[in-house]
């Protein structure tokens, strides 16, 4: 699995369906499994679902595995095993009760832009400081 590309589309996949407060943590000088956790907010248990089922298809097409989904049925906290990377997508009362932001605390990860294609223009960036 290439991490820093499935990480970007992991949060493109999040921001088209409007995720919030969405946080990447680098995992991987931790004993864990994983090198990345995504942390999302979704204002309701629809959009919760949305969001999950958004980055599976995104990991999909770009021909890479999903190795588990778990949470969907209730819709409040979904969990997505991409393998090295892992989407925690939360309501935010779920979010704030957890805080897994402690948990996996440190420094969060900033995506470098991707380079622009020729001839595609660039989109205009969003006022609101989305992280």
């Amino acid at each position: 699995m290439d991490t820093p590309a499935n990480q970007r589309a992991v949060v493109e996949a999040l921001e088209d369906i409007k995720g919030k407060d969405i946080l990447v943590y680098n995992t991987a000088r931790m004993p864990s499994m994983f090198e990345r956790v995504v942390i999302p907010t979704g204002d309701s248990n629809r959009q919760v679902k949305a969001l999950a089922d958004n980055v599976q298809e995104r990991i999909r097409s770009l021909g890479s595995r999903v190795y588990g989904v778990e949470g969907e049925r209730g819709g409040e906290w979904v969990l997505v095993d991409l393998g090295d990377v892992v989407v925690h997508i939360m309501h935010p009362t779920v979010r704030d009760f957890y805080n897994l932001e402690e948990i996996w605390g440190g420094k969060t990860v900033r995506l470098r832009k991707a380079a622009n294609p020729a001839g595609k223009r660039a989109k205009a960036k969003r006022p609101g400081g989305k992280r």
